[in-house]
């Protein structure tokens, strides 16, 4: 566990390094542990909690966006499940200003399990997904913003273990920023960020066509000062279908980052 934490250490530091020598280029670095990891519904590493450092980088204001993350369980057992991820974006806003102003994000992302082959049971082999999420922050009243997911997953290669992942997520979403009195001194007011999402799977993992769950969360930013924000948040899932999750969820995340 100390050699998981020190080379985290290193390639947070090295990448943060490099993009601070690039003039006007911001993002920001990010370390967050989970008490249990779980990612479109279904549960990875059984019970067992994760650690998921990550870098996200808006390339010079051009709307372009580079994201590297990576996952790791906490418990042996799961190094065939370790995860290093590649995200390419890009984000803009359609008619600015008006009520049914849109913000769109569209991309590009690669799933990268170093530690394969496969194992019975196991999500090992690399696969990719192309997806675009729309979001309205001005369409409803009260600060409430709706957004809408597609996603278009497969396998990297044929004939893969991973060759089930082929299919489509619909992911219905709604987000909401509660203000409440500060939780700390200095801090005359505290925004608890509110989400709620539903999730239709059809076909990826070749299970059920169907809803297959539902997600609420909330979370909050606590800042420490020198650009670096300490989030806590907590979620629940509501499992709907089984070859997906047989139980519902709850589960705690404890993450900090550095803007720069």
């Amino acid at each position: 566990m100390k050699k998981v934490i020190l080379l985290t250490a290193v390639i947070l530091l090295s990448a943060t390094t490099f993009a601070q020598a690039q003039d006007g280029l911001t993002g920001t670095v990010d370390l967050t542990y989970l008490s249990q990891y779980i990612w479109r519904g279904f549960e990875l590493y059984g019970n067992q909690s994760a650690i998921q450092p990550s870098i996200d980088l808006d390339l010079y204001g051009t709307g372009l966006g580079l994201n590297v993350f990576w996952s790791r369980a906490n418990s042996s057992g799961y190094e065939s499940e370790e995860e290093l991820d590649l995200t390419l974006s890009y984000s803009n806003t359609l008619y600015e200003y008006e009520t049914y102003a849109t913000d769109y994000q569209v991309g590009w992302m690669y799933y990268y399990f170093p530690d394969g082959p496969w194992a019975p049971g196991a999500i090992v082999s690399d696969f990719q997904e192309m997806f675009a999420t729309l979001s309205w922050p001005e369409i409803l009243p009260e600060g409430i913003v709706p957004s809408y997911t597609i996603i278009k997953m497969w396998a990297s290669k044929e004939g893969s273990p991973a060759r089930d992942v082929s299919g489509w997520l619909h992911i219905l979403g709604l987000g909401y920023d509660l203000p409440i009195e500060g939780l700390l001194p200095d801090t005359p007011e505290q925004i608890l960020h509110l989400s709620a999402t539903m999730v239709y799977n059809d076909g990826v993992f070749d299970v059920d066509n169907d809803w297959s769950h539902a997600v609420l969360g909330v979370s909050t930013d606590f800042d420490l000062g020198n650009d670096c924000t300490l989030r806590p948040g907590i979620y629940y899932q509501s499992s709907w279908e089984n070859d997906v999750n047989p139980s519902d969820e709850f589960w705690a995340s404890l993450g900090v980052s550095y803007a720069f």
